[in-house]
């Protein structure tokens, strides 16, 4: 069996679709049961003899993960050699800034660059929005569009060009249906919000990757209800948040956990009004999540 080497493009439990180096797409299995290849994998396979399938070998070292703890506390890979994570968010269904800081934190310690995406515009303008306000003060690109009228596509577009970025956030927030303006043709399946739960219903059930007109790449992965970035050290949660590290170097003690410590210069920046007070609520929110995951690892 001759080997080639290709990018995983999309996941199906063992079973993906990789691009194989020369463009062509062929569907593969895994070898053994140790071999665990995520979307973004660079592998190396070969054809089997007589049957339609490749065989995946080898997955090479990854530059970065996109994790996710498991039951058990421990990382699950739910990405692999991203360059930047696009946090997508909506007027509809209202969004959860507490997972917003998670994927940032996710993106901060992988590291990988991350932009937020406001979308939906046209049912509600995000006017003079505090929290998209206070993240483009740390740095990071706000982007807002409507997928329906084409609003911010071209944008958008832009801060995506010649890189390869994953969009995350909660269901129904719209993220296959910018991908679908991105490429001007429906790539992805869409679905209604579902007005009963006012939460959007679950249509990307596996993470696929998608080569963008522009140049660059992008990956739909599943929306979610709640997520947490794998944390294996607690000191790596403040890592997370840009203020948040920058005001700890100030701090009275350098092991300072920014919770009850005398002498807290995060504390008194909030106070200040230079942190948001949801902002220090939502690392300590991680920060406890991490440690009762930590407990449970084994």
């Amino acid at each position: 069996m001759s080997n080639s080497t290709g990018t995983v493009i999309a996941t199906f439990s063992r079973r993906m679709d990789v691009r194989l180096d020369d463009g062509e797409i062929v569907s593969a299995r895994i070898k053994g049961k140790t071999l665990k290849p995520v979307c973004g994998d660079f592998v190396e396979l070969g054809p089997l003899p007589g049957e339609p399938d490749w065989l995946i070998t080898s997955v090479s070292e990854r530059k970065n993960e996109l994790t996710r703890p498991n039951v058990r506390g421990s990382a699950e890979v739910l990405a692999a050699n991203i360059d930047q994570l696009v946090l997508t968010v909506a007027a509809l269904p209202a969004a959860d800034w507490f997972i917003v800081d998670r994927y940032l934190a996710a993106a901060e310690n992988m590291p990988a660059d991350a932009a937020i995406v406001y979308n939906k515009s046209d049912i509600e303008a995000p006017n003079d929005n505090e929290e998209l306000r206070a993240y483009a003060d740390l740095g990071y690109p706000v982007i807002v569009t409507s997928a329906s009228e084409g609003d911010g596509i071209d944008r958008l577009a832009a801060q995506l060009s010649d890189r390869v970025s994953i969009f995350v956030g909660q269901s129904g927030v719209g993220k296959s249906s910018l991908i679908n303006a991105l490429l001007g043709k429906e790539a992805q399946k869409i679905a209604e919000i579902s007005r009963k739960h006012d939460e959007g219903k679950h249509t990307t059930v596996n993470s696929r990757m998608l080569p963008l007109t522009g140049g660059g790449e992008v990956i739909d992965s599943p929306g979610v209800r709640d997520y947490a970035p794998a944390i294996s050290d607690i000191s790596h949660v403040a890592h997370g948040f840009r203020e948040i590290r920058t005001a700890a170097a100030h701090c009275r003690f350098a092991n300072c956990r920014h919770l009850e410590e005398p002498g807290c210069a995060v504390k008194q920046a909030v106070e200040d009004g230079k942190i948001l007070a949801r902002r220090l609520e939502s690392y300590r929110r991680l920060l406890r999540l991490t440690e009762r995951l930590g407990e449970n690892r084994y």
